[in-house]
């Protein structure tokens, strides 16, 4: 019964593909089988490319940085992002956490990981939209290295307009505000700092500087996309 149940859903309601718009086939998820061979991926953590990482040399001291997937204007990557952050279709955030967080299983580097931190979103924002974006991205990759993902550690304190139409100059001048709520919690642990997409790398070197208070921590980085 409950499969007839869900076939007739499926028939007068069915998902649609986030990349083309088209209607997903039966075991596919968020988007179909040909968006996810078109979509550009960076990976980083399988070229070893130091593309990311390069963004915070002489900023803050980062161990390893990787993000899946490449931001490029009206593709598949932007259409994601866009209805994860304001389509209210927060299950993009852990599909694209499981998607990387398989990945760097496989990867002994982040296998030193000991828990998962995501950047905060301002409380007054967070309750506007229902939820923090990073949240399920940062859980999922958590669950596949089997690691805590802590949201007590950062605090955003400080509201900022949205990103989407600043000038790369103007992202960078603005000054984010985080505090550390928890410096014991994450003393003498590696901890993986993920974000939904980077730019300049503002965002999150305000939050690696706060991070960087508790004692003898190791920051890496991982985002779902880069703008290149």
């Amino acid at each position: 019964m409950i499969h007839i149940r869900n076939a007739l859903l499926d028939l007068l309601f069915p998902k649609i593909c986030n990349g083309c718009q088209g209607v997903l086939g039966a075991k596919e998820q968020i988007i179909c089988t040909p968006c996810r061979h078109e979509i550009p991926l960076a990976g980083f953590h399988k070229t070893k490319a130091d593309t990311l990482k390069k963004i915070f040399y002489g900023r803050v001291a980062i161990q390893e940085a990787t993000a899946l997937l490449v931001f490029q204007k009206k593709g598949i990557t932007q259409s994601l992002l866009h209805n994860l952050k304001y389509k209210k279709q927060e299950e993009i955030s852990p599909f694209l956490g499981h998607w990387l967080g398989a990945e760097l299983s496989e990867i002994k580097a982040y296998n030193t990981i000991d828990a998962v931190v995501g950047v905060p979103l301002h409380k007054n924002k967070e309750k506007t939209r229902g939820y923090n974006q990073v949240t399920g991205f940062g859980r999922a990759i958590a669950g596949a290295l089997g690691v805590d993902y802590l949201e007590d550690v950062l605090v955003k304190v400080s509201k900022t307009d949205s990103q989407v139409f600043k000038s790369r100059l103007k992202r960078i001048q603005e000054h984010h505000k985080f505090t550390l709520a928890n410096k014991a919690k994450i003393a003498n642990k590696h901890i993986l700092l993920v974000d939904d997409i980077v730019t300049t790398g503002a965002t999150l070197e305000s939050c690696a500087t706060q991070l960087q208070q508790a004692e003898n921590i190791k920051i890496s980085i991982a985002t779902m996309a880069i703008s290149l």
